[in-house]
């Protein structure tokens, strides 16, 4: 629904014709989804609007639908289009519903979900777009990769014969493909566990590869935002965006679209002095802790923003059609610009900082319960009940290089622990062929939901690879957790676990042995152990996790700058730079069929505007000794890494503080 444009149809400017053009033609007003349009009517009447139209319908199609909208001039109430109008420079005309009047909750949003990454950093958004859906009636989008298409859309089961203030919602989650390969990240992160590329992926094509797949999916996030449900057909214009650090689109999308951004992530990604960056493990360093801790973050900041600068940059300017940005600029530039954080965490298993503003929130954990009724496979329940409860052993997505070495270990180990187990198959075909090799080894070939195989006891202890999704799981259900970490955060997380004295010590995948993994077994059914897993499960399950990250999500949105002002039930798209007013689509169309307003007066409305060209001078910046010109060759070193991979290696490498 928008303005009138002729036949008794209507132009909305967040689906505007120029973001159908194909991507690097230029359109004109740029690629806001609220770009600058033509200011008459004559000439909204002469667009190519082929696909970008509808019929106005619903109830407020006329001014007397309306609330009357009353704005003051010295003392005296004149409604709009009755007597003289208020000047334009003489400010913002308050309306009814604006001030302190305003909602406190935003309106009905349609909200886009950016992921890069695994099954399990897609589950957790799941969880939390059905929470979104559910008690604020939001429509979500969720942006990620093809493989998880099915995995998205049967989430919409539990929305069935669900309502929010009389609205059914069934469909309000919808998928949406990206673009990039989670098998090919997942292997290229075994093989590259840091920051820093191997000299085999320098070689072989592999950041080659990495680069184009980044460029992908950066246009895939771009069009998500913009692009009609493939499923149902409705169109579809994103009122605000949620995005994890690494689909990287995230800010130059809300910069270029004027969109509220809330970013939110399963691991922590911003500066602290009270833990390390999980991706950086500096081994020495003549800083103290605190300082090397903080320095970490801005580090992994630099080198990740010269690995994909070009890319990031043609994306502004050929895609977006916004600047590019310098170093200076986008090293930090979350940081710099305050955008919101919400980490989807326990604040029992890792506390919020200190030093962490208000702008930082911690949730919880997001879950996604099993489905009632959920029927486990027969052969699954048959070998749970034949004896004493087993462990779980499983690396889910994880690409491992030789998985009949690895499943060998496994059996050595359980054997030797005098445990019963499950090993779970995953993406690497563990147990293939030995299905029936050894009665209390039972292999895991089909997808059965962990939240109902933790549950109830069903397992006394889990064995993973310590990504977020399935470390949570194991934690909310109380059962002592062994992690075998491959690359990423999995270590950080393991560390948490064992502080927390419900699991050994983590054992990177490198050092694993039959014999560590049968002591950690060992540890994991402990009554140490399962006392310590007990206490905190009971914790996280009353954290309500999903519960406060809605409340994150609303409390970090710019509502006043939102909300309509004639209706604040709806969300503002149009500007009247007559009347300083922020308009819906429903009200705009209203005023100007009802000539209280003209189509000139109406302006596309950016509800937020970040300056990316902004650089405070960081801790890194402003280093003139010897740890930031270290840091500033190994940083120009790394961009070489891409182009000249001799001369790049060893500009890295004798410029970085020793680590990994």
């Amino acid at each position: 629904m928008g303005i009138p444009a002729g036949d008794g149809q209507v132009w909305d400017p967040r689906r505007p014709w120029g973001l159908r053009r194909v991507e690097g033609e230029k359109s004109g007003g740029g690629s806001s989804r609220r770009q600058s349009v033509e200011t008459s009517t004559d000439s909204a009447k002469g667009q190519d609007q082929k696909g970008e139209e509808e019929p106005v319908t619903g109830k407020r199609d006329s001014l007397d639908d309306l609330e009357p909208i009353t704005v003051r001039s010295k003392g005296k109430g004149k409604e709009i289009g009755e007597g003289r109008p208020l000047k334009k420079e003489k400010g913002k005309a308050k309306a009814k519903g604006q001030g302190e009047d305003r909602p406190s909750l935003a309106p009905p949003m349609s909200i886009v979900i950016f992921i890069v990454g695994s099954r399990g950093d897609v589950q957790p958004y799941i969880s939390l777009a059905l929470s979104l859906i559910i008690h604020a009636g939001h429509r979500v989008r969720l942006a990620t990769h093809p493989d998880f298409r099915d995995f998205v859309l049967s989430a919409n089961s539990r929305l069935k014969g669900k309502t929010h203030e009389g609205v059914h919602l069934e469909g309000r989650l919808e998928f949406f493909d990206a673009g990039g390969d989670p098998k090919e990240l997942m292997a290229y992160m075994v093989k590259n566990p840091g920051l820093l590329p191997g000299l085999e992926s320098l070689t072989n094509g592999d950041i080659k590869r990495k680069r184009q797949m980044a460029a992908e999916y950066l246009r895939g996030f771009y069009r998500s935002t913009f692009s009609p449900d493939v499923v149902s057909g409705r169109e579809f214009a994103a009122d605000a965006i949620i995005s994890n650090p690494p689909a990287f689109a995230h800010i130059h999308v809300a910069e270029a679209l004027g969109l509220p951004l809330l970013m939110s992530f399963t691991m922590p990604w911003t500066a602290t002095t009270a833990f390390p960056h999980p991706l950086v493990n500096v081994k020495k360093s003549n800083a103290d802790q605190w300082a090397t801790n903080w320095m970490g973050y801005h580090l992994a900041d630099m080198l990740m923003w010269e690995g994909l600068s070009s890319v990031i940059n043609d994306f502004r300017t050929s895609i977006l059609r916004i600047p590019a940005i310098t170093s200076r600029s986008a090293t930090s530039i979350l940081d710099n610009l305050r955008i919101p954080w919400t980490y989807c965490w326990s604040p029992e298993l890792l506390p919020k900082p200190k030093d962490w503003k208000t702008h930082i929130d911690i949730s919880g954990f997001y879950f996604l319960d099993s489905e009632e009724g959920f029927t486990p496979p027969s052969d699954l329940a048959e070998f749970l009940g034949e004896g004493r409860a087993p462990v779980y052993i499983g690396f889910g997505s994880v690409v491992i290089p030789d998985p009949e070495k690895m499943t060998d270990m496994i059996f050595a180990a359980v054997k030797a622990a005098g445990v019963r187990a499950i090993v779970s198959a995953g993406w690497a075909g563990l147990g293939k062929g030995r299905e029936e090799s050894d009665p209390d080894i039972f292999i895991l070939s089909k997808d059965c939901s962990h939240e109902w195989l933790f549950a109830d006891s069903r397992v006394a202890a889990v064995c993973h690879h310590g990504g977020a999704g399935t470390t949570s799981c194991g934690l909310r259900h109380g059962r002592p957790t062994v992690i075998v970490p491959f690359f990423g955060d999995q270590k950080f997380w393991g560390d948490a676990v064992h502080h927390a004295g419900a699991g050994p010590a983590p054992i990177p995948i490198k050092t694993l042995t039959a014999e560590s993994l049968t002591a950690a077994l060992a540890f994991a059914v402990s009554e140490q152990a399962v006392a310590a897993a007990g206490v905190l499960g009971e914790t996280i399950r009353s954290e309500k996790g999903e519960e406060r990250g809605v409340k994150s999500f609303t409390r970090n949105m710019p509502v006043r700058e939102l909300c309509c002002d004639v209706d604040p039930r709806k969300v503002a798209v149009w500007r009247c730079s007559r009347y300083s007013l922020r308009l819906s689509v429903e009200a705009a169309a209203a005023l100007v069929s009802g000539q209280k307003i003209m189509f000139s007066d109406l302006e596309p409305y950016r509800a937020k505007d970040y300056d990316t060209v902004k650089h405070v001078l960081g801790p890194i910046g402003g280093a003139g000794s010897g740890i930031g010109n270290a840091i500033g060759t190994a940083v120009s070193g790394t961009s070489q890494l891409f182009y000249s991979p001799i001369q790049g290696t060893i500009k890295v490498f004798y410029g970085i503080p020793e680590g990994e």
